[in-house]
């Protein structure tokens, strides 16, 4: 029998690098955005059709699962912002080394938790 072969792998065992987090969770927040902006137009075109609406989607704002949506909303733009920086100045040719990248990964990762930490202070 070959003692070579392929072995399962345990997936939970796997710990990803700093880069392929920032980068999947930068994929993750652009399809969060997509699917909510979609939302957040309804709800604008609802507020800009008369004084009723606007009422409508200020009290609509005022519910815990409303702002949950919304922070989350907020949050995963924070974080595909500051992931998209990331990738212009890599771009650009700033922190494309293997420790350039892993530094600006976790820099990202950081200042998006404290971001997001303060959006929800700020919404509530």
């Amino acid at each position: 029998m070959n003692k070579n072969r392929p072995v399962n792998l345990d997936l939970s065992t796997i710990q990803l690098p700093a880069a392929a987090l920032a980068s999947i969770l930068h994929r993750i927040s652009g399809v969060v955005l997509f699917a909510v902006v979609a939302l957040l137009l309804y709800m604008l075109d609802v507020s800009l059709k008369s004084e009723q609406g606007f009422a409508d989607v200020a009290a609509v704002f005022n519910s815990l699962p409303a702002k949950l949506v919304l922070w989350a909303s907020l949050a995963a733009l924070i974080y595909h912002l500051l992931a998209g920086v990331r990738h212009l100045l890599m771009d650009m040719g700033i922190g494309e080394s293997l420790e350039g990248g892993r530094r600006s990964a976790v820099t990202v990762l950081v200042l998006s938790v404290i971001l997001i930490l303060l959006t929800g202070v700020w919404l509530w």
